[in-house]
């Protein structure tokens, strides 16, 4: 589904699990991320929303991400840990109001996504939010909680959104490497 649109009806949840059963069937789904954007806070609604998600997915295991720091509250892990929700821990420029880095697991499933620290978040289109490439030592920071998760998952992932340049790849291949070496 488009980013930024709301699945909210029984047929599109229907279809789209619908589409992942070749993943499911082949063992190749770990879970589904859904990512709200921005402008999606926590009220009733959402929080309605969310579980209305989780029941629709049945046994998919899901990760929440949320890009608003309005989330990092222990309400919210709350939540997602009663209904067995991932977190994302996401890294991403250091904005009012965009969310901070904050590693922590609510479920089975940990999940990492590296997207940049270009500070022109919201000044360029969004082909170019996401040129940024992590430095080694930048990616050697994250290992400790990496790791610290992993010891609290049954599996932990890690995704590089840095997609601009090929940027993604690079450090996916740096950061396996650094952890193959740990």
């Amino acid at each position: 589904k488009e980013t930024g649109s709301r699945i909210d009806n029984q047929e599109t949840f229907k279809r789209f699990k619908y589409s992942l059963i070749p993943l499911i069937e082949e063992k190749k789904l770990a879970c589904v991320l859904a990512q709200f954007p921005y402008g999606f806070f926590p009220n009733r609604e959402n929080l309605g929303y969310l579980q209305r998600f989780k029941e629709e997915m049945a046994d998919i295991p899901l990760v929440f991400e949320f890009r608003n720091q309005i989330w990092l509250k222990e309400q919210t892990f709350e939540f997602l840990e009663n209904k067995g929700l991932g977190f994302c821990v996401v890294d991403e420029p250091k904005l009012p109001q965009l969310m901070p880095y904050h590693p922590r697991a609510t479920s089975e499933i940990g999940y990492f996504r590296f997207h940049g620290r270009n500070s022109n978040w919201f000044n360029v289109p969004t082909s170019v939010r996401y040129d940024y490439l992590y430095s080694e030592k930048e990616l050697k920071e994250f290992i400790p909680d990496i790791k610290d998760i992993s010891k609290k998952t049954a599996k932990t992932l890690i995704f590089f959104n840095n997609c601009h340049a090929g940027s993604a790849a690079k450090n996916a291949a740096q950061m396996a490497k650094l952890l193959m070496n740990e």
